[in-house]
Order: structure tokens, then C-alpha cells, then sequence
């Protein structure tokens, strides 16, 4: 396992295969990589059988983090963009006001997405 910034992957040779036939599928695969970087995932597919390799595995790992970011929907980016900090902020307020069940606001999914979709919504957004 691969540790960057206090999050654990696990990176195998089916995780990467799974990830490139979806990120291929989606059609991100050749604008989010670089030819390095699909070579290098092309290569540990085809060559490698088990990940043994600390420093294999970290590179990976940032690889397919650039993978699952450039998958994600527009949506999920801004409800963990713009909707989870508003969330936190309001709930902050809300409970300053006396609002005990505001705690749970900044955990919320379907709150920080209605956030998230109001930002959107917002003439002032590029």
C-alpha cells in the first residue's frame, strides 16, 4: 500500500486495469495523462504481476488520484469544492445562533449537494 498525504491505496494490477477501461470509456484517459504517465500504467499492466515496489505504487497512486479527479462529475466536484466548506460555515453559524441539531449540517450529503447545486445555479458562476 501506497501512503500519500494520510490516505492509504491500494494499488493492483485489476484496480488499474478497471480504472483505465473507465477512464478510457469516459474518454479522460488521453486528456488527463500525459504519455508518460499511460505508458507507465500500460507497462505495470502488462509486465508487473504484483506491486512491490514502494516508490511504483506511490507514483500510481497520484496517477490514479489524477484519474478518479478528472472522472468526477460536476456535481461531486462542487458539493467537495463550494458545498462542504458552505456547510461547515453554516452550521458553524447556525449553532452559534442556539441551533442544536445544526451539527449534523456539515456531514450532510444531500445538504452539501443542494449547496453545491444553488452555487450552480448562481448568475455570478463562471
Amino acid at each position: 500500500m501506497a501512503k500519500i498525504n494520510q490516505t492509504r491505496f491500494l494499488v493492483s494490477r485489476e484496480k488499474l486495469v478497471r480504472i483505465r477501461t473507465v477512464a478510457i470509456r469516459r474518454g479522460v484517459w488521453y486528456k488527463a495523462l500525459d504519455r508518460a504517465e499511460r505508458g507507465l500504467v500500460e507497462l505495470t499492466i502488462r509486465i508487473v504481476k504484483r506491486i512491490g515496489s514502494f516508490l511504483l505504487k506511490k507514483v500510481l497512486a497520484s496517477i490514479l488520484r489524477k484519474l478518479q479527479t478528472a472522472m468526477e462529475n460536476r456535481i461531486t466536484y462542487l458539493a467537495r469544492k463550494v458545498g462542504k466548506p458552505l456547510a461547515e460555515e453554516l452550521s458553524l453559524i447556525a449553532r452559534s445562533w442556539g441551533n442544536v441539531s445544526a451539527f449534523s449540517w456539515k456531514t450532510e450529503h444531500t445538504f452539501i449537494q443542494f449547496l453545491a447545486l444553488m452555487y450552480l445555479n448562481n448568475p455570478g458562476y463562471p
